[in-house]
């Protein structure tokens, strides 16, 4: 997709949902001076809300573009307002698009950007914090922008898995870590073993700001959750629990 396409509409929505975000609730930050002045760097929050993805954003003091699935292009409603607000399309089947994905990010590192990418893959449905993927660690080595842990706290409480509106005036809390700068190892960038122990040290510093609980399995549906049809296809290694397909963060770490 076109650099034009990401990010066009970003400073409007910005200035639109910035006074409604503040009315509604009340968001405190932290740790916001850790957060690079400029510079590329990779965020990663945890994700327990469908609202992370606006919060965090609109206490940034820089713009921030996320990954997203690409069946948001499906929908005529989604397809040019996702990404003119930042968001890049991943396709999750992976494959050469994975690639494209991947290519995609890592140019918009390059270029001295924000790049955002929830490690756990998908939202925590039962608020605890899951085992991350190692796209963030893999686009980390690649460009060597440092990773910013977020732990975001309180959105579940926002709007619950499930629940149609947001409750008002709730408390959010947006908890910004130290970088955890990994250019010493990019002549590593693909060491299995180095992905993996990033990526934990990551978790570990999310669960710090989170204060969640952790657990050492991924934020994805387990084979006797998924319709019998679908699980021989998981448990043989063809595919994904939402059939065929895989988180974005899983998407970019296998790219």
């Amino acid at each position: 997709m076109a650099d034009r396409d990401y990010g066009r509409l970003y400073p409007v929505a910005r200035a639109v949902l910035t006074p409604i975000f503040k009315f509604g609730w009340r968001v405190y930050t932290k740790g916001v001076e850790h957060l690079p002045s400029r510079g590329p760097a990779v965020v990663c929050p945890n994700h327990v809300s469908v609202l992370d993805s606006f919060f965090l954003p609109l206490v940034l003091p820089r713009r921030i573009t996320y990954v997203g699935k690409a069946e948001y292009m499906d929908d005529w409603k989604t397809k040019y307002l996702f990404p003119a607000m930042g968001m890049v399309p991943i396709d999750r089947t992976g494959g050469s698009a994975a690639q494209a994905a991947l290519e995609t990010a890592a140019q918009i590192l390059d270029k001295g950007e924000l790049f955002g990418i929830y490690p756990e893959g998908t939202r925590a449905r039962d608020g605890r914090l899951h085992r991350g993927h190692t796209g963030a660690a893999r686009l980390a080595l690649r460009t060597g922008a440092p990773i910013v842990p977020v732990g975001m706290v309180g959105t579940r409480d926002v709007q619950p898995p499930d629940a149609p509106v947001p409750r008002p005036f709730r408390p959010v809390w947006v908890n910004i870590g130290r970088p955890i700068d990994v250019s010493r190892y990019r002549d590593r960038a693909d060491d299995r073993m180095l992905l993996r122990q990033i990526t934990d040290e990551v978790m570990y510093e999310i669960r710090e700001l989170s204060g969640q609980d952790y657990v050492d399995e991924y934020a994805t549906k387990k084979p006797e959750d998924i319709p019998r049809d679908k699980a021989s296809d998981v448990l043989s290694g063809n595919g994904g629990p939402d059939g065929g397909r895989r988180s974005s963060a899983d998407v970019l770490a296998s790219a």
